[in-house]
């Protein structure tokens, strides 16, 4: 499972809708709404949640995955030592953020969350990049 930042991740594009989704993916093993409205697909076999955004038409914009086979740039990410993958990376603006037992790593050109427990990867968090207009680039054009 393939993390294309900026894209998306395996065969999903940032900008995609619901049907889209389920095109590829089928129905989704759970489905709610969040407090603000936005529509959240989650899919257990994939390790997945998506986000589809309320206020965009509901177009996937977040994209949350704990699969052990996601590679980053062909990296494997999850289970991996935060800071050896971190070094790896071409990305080199990080900004990490505690939270008790957890840390987010932010890379915000990317708009890319890795977020490590004991000093390893347990999931990573991809966003659609706002554009300078403040408009979402949506990578999806169907």
């Amino acid at each position: 499972m393939k993390i294309n930042p900026k894209n998306g991740i395996d065969k999903l594009l940032f900008g995609m809708k619901q049907n889209h989704v389920e095109a590829i993916y089928g129905k989704p093993n759970k489905q709610f709404n969040d407090d603000d409205g936005n529509c959240i697909y989650l899919y257990f076999a994939e390790k997945l949640r998506l986000t589809f955004y309320e206020d965009e038409g509901f177009r996937l914009g977040y994209i949350i995955t704990s699969n052990p086979e996601a590679t980053l740039l062909d990296k494997k990410v999850v289970g991996i030592n935060v800071e050896e993958l971190k070094n790896e990376l071409p990305f080199k603006s990080w900004e990490q953020e505690d939270f008790d037992s957890t840390v987010n790593h932010f890379n915000e050109s990317n708009w890319l969350i890795l977020q490590s427990e004991f000093g390893v990867v347990i999931r990573v968090e991809i966003g659609a990049i706002i554009k300078d207009n403040d408009e979402f680039d949506w990578k999806f054009k169907g």
